[in-house]
């Protein structure tokens, strides 16, 4: 039987005596709980309602309020450092880079070559930058992108216009009432003294700023599943393209990082939610992950399918295009424009800092295997068959299937295919991209074009030893 519990605290605020009380019905957990008699309960509820009759009703209202706050405050995470301006100064001789920040950051600094590039990493920060900023450079820079490459690790690539050094790099504390400022100063050397600040065995991974760093905050655990039986379901994987510090194609304030993993989480949860696929994303989020980190992904993964998702964009002045391609491997591109686009998605290790000359060895194991044909006769298969399911969704383009030497398809034992959507430079292709229910018609076409493959696959497969 339910018992009820009195609560009475009381202090003095301003000279006046304030009372707090509540009352709740509290479950026997043990025999003990009944041994307050009612007679008590109502002595003290008396003496309760006795002093609050001498005190004024906005003491007892301020009383009530002040413990409701108490309860309800949330408790905030700490917040990731601010970066609210960037800004370069100087000439081609000596160029000064300052980023403005609301907190101290742990960073380091490097230069990479082919092309020359100065990668500056820090834990991870929150950009309130304006559009555009680091479109236009100054001095030593010709640009610079900045964004997140990993989970707590942030980044910034500068693109010299020749060899340069990192003469200093220093975080100021905040002073005379300006912010906390991390200051690169970068002069101009000749290509032996530029070669003689390159690390031999650079890699390109944050740990040393990220490990410096304080934690922003505590990851939310996720219990380790049971052990059973592995999923004797096909592995999907889906790769939105660029991420984090690449930002891809631009159009006005959207970039097309964004545009295709809202299109891939869309082509996953379409797929999840047949209950026929594990599906296997090589970002979720706004991260940059290099081109044969993807590749190695689905390797490891044993995947049965491979979908790049990207969107392109005309260079202006080289007229209009619209409508979505579809793109194999091949070592000769189909045309010009195709090898255009393989040339531009290809330097995505460059935009995100990456050392191109510190490839891991299983990379040339791969360039090796693309002989085996028999995947790529199924990457031309699934390729045809997409383009049969999406031209009842969407517009295609005039030529809807090419080919080129995309890295990101390179993966020996997986049928790959790379799918741009669309042009961003094209206003019908844009307005199509930022539609709900234009992603959902065509992820559900691209979702049936991967089950018409895979159950065909599947069905003329040999049993497994």
């Amino acid at each position: 039987m339910p018992a009820t519990v009195l609560v009475i605290h009381w202090r003095r605020v301003r000279g006046s005596l304030t009372v707090r009380f509540y009352c709740a019905k509290k479950a026997h957990s043990e025999a003990g709980d009944s041994v307050v008699s009612r007679a008590k309960q109502g002595l003290l509820l008396v003496f309760a309602l006795l002093c609050a009759a001498a005190l004024p009703c906005s003491d007892i209202r301020a009383a009530r309020a002040d413990d409701q706050a108490a309860v309800s405050a949330p408790v905030s995470a700490p917040s990731l450092p601010i970066v609210s301006d960037a800004r370069l100064a100087g000439d081609t001789n000596q160029t000064r880079f300052v980023l403005d920040l609301d907190k101290p950051v742990a960073f380091r600094a490097f230069t990479l070559p082919d092309p020359y590039r100065i990668v500056l990493d820090m834990g991870q920060v929150d950009f309130h930058l304006p559009t555009g900023a680091g479109v236009n450079g100054r001095g030593l820079v010709k640009a610079f992108r900045y964004g997140m490459v990993m989970p707590g690790g942030s980044r910034i690539v500068f693109d010299l216009t020749g060899p340069a050094r990192i003469a200093s790099a220093t975080m100021l504390e905040a002073a005379n009432g300006q912010p906390p400022r991390l200051v690169l100063e970068l002069e101009q050397v000749d290509q032996a003294t530029f070669n003689q600040t390159l690390s031999p065995d650079l890699r390109s991974e944050l740990k040393p700023a990220v490990a410096a760093a304080p934690p922003v905050a505590a990851p939310q655990t996720v219990p380790a599943k049971p052990a059973g039986p592995p999923d004797p379901r096909p592995v999907v994987v889906i790769d939105p393209g660029h991420g984090g510090v690449d930002n891809g194609t631009q159009s006005g304030e959207e970039a097309e990082k964004n545009l295709v993993l809202a299109f891939g989480l869309a082509l996953r949860d379409r797929l999840e939610k047949s209950g026929k696929y594990r599906v296997v994303m090589t970002r979720s989020d706004d991260t940059f992950i290099p081109l044969n980190d993807r590749v190695k992904i689905a390797h490891d993964e044993k995947a049965a399918l491979f979908v790049s998702i990207h969107a392109d964009a005309l260079p202006k002045g080289e007229g209009d295009a619209q409508g979505a391609t579809i793109y194999t491997l091949s070592d000769k591109a189909s045309d010009a424009e195709a090898q255009r686009l393989a040339d531009a998605e290809n330097r995505a290790d460059a935009i995100g800092g990456v050392n191109l000359g510190d490839e891991p060895t299983d990379v040339a194991d791969i360039l090796i295997d693309l002989a085996q044909r028999e995947t790529r006769t199924f990457s031309n298969r699934f390729a045809r068959m997409l383009m049969s399911e999406m031209k009842n969704a969407t517009r295609m383009h005039k030529r809807p299937l090419k080919s080129a030497g995309f890295r990101v398809l390179k993966a020996p034992d997986v049928p790959s295919v790379l799918v741009e959507l669309g042009y961003v430079s094209n206003k019908g292709d844009m307005e199509h991209l930022a539609s709900d229910a234009w992603r959902s018609k065509t992820a559900a076409a691209i979702a049936h074009a991967i089950d018409a493959f895979l159950a065909k696959r599947l069905a003329t497969a040999g049993p497994s030893n």
